[in-house]
């Protein structure tokens, strides 16, 4: 089921003061059950690719989402020494303080779910459920397993990639088109993309990405190329649910890697699926996130 579905109406947003920078946020739905609070990925595509998870509010939560600093509507600060994971973490932890949103269900995707497992390992008081949407614990991991994908690319995209990193001409659009068959087999395979997915990837922030990730999703030369949290999952008690797609950027072997180390959590990888399966298989990933939701909600 692509994403051809009217978009929702969100019930609240604005923009939030959050240490010292204005977030802008937005809301569906009304907490019924409970609110999950969703954090993007990128690091810095906007969060609207994601707003498909207000398919959820049918399930009773408020579902929100923020921007976060330099990304979307959100402020934009001068240079680039705030983007940090760590910074990142306090933010999200100071959305739900100023929303006033309680105990929460985290979901994060990608970036985001690198995000939501540093959030849980920080704040887990303030969770009441975990979903770690092809989120990944290890970026040298991850990394090594982007390379392997690389070598699976037809043998002309391949020597293009090879060459024009080691020119390092990562602003040549012949790049960015040897990328573009990347992630149509690793990150969405709908063979035409939601233009919401569409929209977010064309307003990616530049200095975010950048300056935390790199010139492209395997090519990573930023900020968090050496970060790994894989020892500190079994620190992480709250009911976590692992998500993923068989052909994800973000491998099975990752979301395998985060289901042994967070002891009691449940993993579910979509066979059609690659990094978006809220996307992809929205109807069969609602399902399976909402059920589990609902099993958590601490009622």
């Amino acid at each position: 089921m692509s994403g051809a579905m009217r978009d929702p109406v969100p019930t609240a947003k604005g923009k939030l003061p959050v240490l010292g920078y204005r977030l802008f946020w937005e809301s569906f739905g009304s907490p019924d059950r409970g609110t999950v609070l969703c954090l993007h990925g990128g690091p810095g595509v906007p969060h609207g690719y994601l707003t498909c998870l207000a398919d959820l509010t049918s399930f009773g939560y408020r579902i929100v989402f923020y921007d976060q600093l330099g990304v979307g509507k959100s402020d934009r600060p001068r240079g680039t020494s705030l983007f940090t994971i760590e910074r990142a973490v306090e933010e999200a932890e100071g959305v739900r303080k100023a929303l006033g949103l309680g105990r929460i269900h985290l979901l994060g995707n990608s970036y985001g779910g690198m995000l939501a497992l540093a959030y849980a390992i920080m704040y887990q008081r303030h969770l009441r459920s975990l979903v770690v949407a092809s989120g990944l614990p290890s970026v040298p991991v991850a990394n090594a397993e982007l390379r392997r994908l690389v070598r699976t690319l037809p043998s002309r995209v391949q020597r293009t990639i090879e060459r024009l990193e080691r020119e390092e001409a990562f602003d040549n659009p012949t790049y960015a088109r040897a990328a573009m068959a990347f992630y149509r087999r690793h990150i969405c395979r709908l063979p035409t993309w939601p233009r919401e997915l569409t929209r977010a990837m064309g307003e990616l922030s530049q200095p975010v990405y950048r300056t935390m990730w790199g010139p492209s999703e395997f090519a990573v030369q930023g900020s968090l190329r050496y970060w790994d949290i894989t020892d500190q999952l079994p620190a992480i008690k709250v009911p976590t649910l692992i998500t993923g797609g068989k052909y994800d950027e973000i491998t099975p072997r990752i979301a395998r890697s985060i289901h042994r180390g967070i002891r009691g959590s449940k993993i579910v990888i979509f066979p059609e699926s690659s990094h978006l399966p809220m996307l992809e298989e929205r109807e069969r990933y609602m399902r399976t996130v909402g059920n589990f939701l609902r099993r958590h909600d601490g009622r």
